[in-house]
């Protein structure tokens, strides 16, 4: 059973789901100018995919972009002729490929985030974990320093009340020979 996500990483999660439909949306907008010829600029990328202009300059977008504008650049540089199907073809093999690599890409980044934060939260762990040790060494020496007081406090204890004891006796007898003499004074 998995344990219930927080609205934190509800959001996260909304959050980079919105980021992928979006870039996904902007390569497939820059696909289908550069599929019709049209040209291929940063802002027209983002207006046709009704993005921000910054998510066009992003990282792993504007690489995109650049290599489509790269491509129209040398197609038209051409003396305007018309583009074989097999350079289209072997460019969109070639947008694949780089495609495939980002992919791959942002998994090993994900995974290397991951292992990162699991790494972290080891160390802070074991930060943690010598923390409570001396705290416990602490807790166990404050212990016995207060079972020392305890005894000697009551060892103390023991005497006073010896004493009490002791002057008790004393005040009876001193009362038992202050009515004595009384008495002794009446007759």
């Amino acid at each position: 059973m998995t344990s219930p996500r927080t609205p934190g990483q509800v959001l996260r999660e909304s959050r980079r789901k919105d980021s992928r439909d979006k870039r996904a949306r902007v390569l497939h907008t820059l696909d289908g100018l550069l599929a019709r010829g049209e040209p291929v600029t940063f802002t027209a990328v983002a207006k046709a995919a009704g993005v921000s202009n910054w998510l066009v300059y992003a990282p792993g977008v504007r690489e995109h972009i650049e290599a489509a504008r790269i491509q129209q650049a040398r197609t038209a540089g051409g003396g305007g002729e018309a583009r074989s199907s097999g350079g289209v073809k072997s460019t969109r093999t070639d947008l694949e490929v780089l495609r495939a690599d980002n992919q791959r890409l942002r998994g090993q980044v994900g995974d290397l985030k991951d292992a990162l934060q699991r790494q972290l939260g080891r160390q802070l762990d074991q930060l943690q974990a010598t923390d409570l040790t001396k705290r416990i060494g602490e807790l166990t020496a404050q212990n016995q320093e207060m079972n020392s007081q305890l005894t000697q406090l009551q060892h103390e204890k023991q005497e006073l009340e010896r004493r009490l004891a002791e002057t008790n006796d004393d005040l009876v007898a001193a009362r038992a020979s202050l009515r004595r003499m009384i008495r002794t004074g009446n007759t």
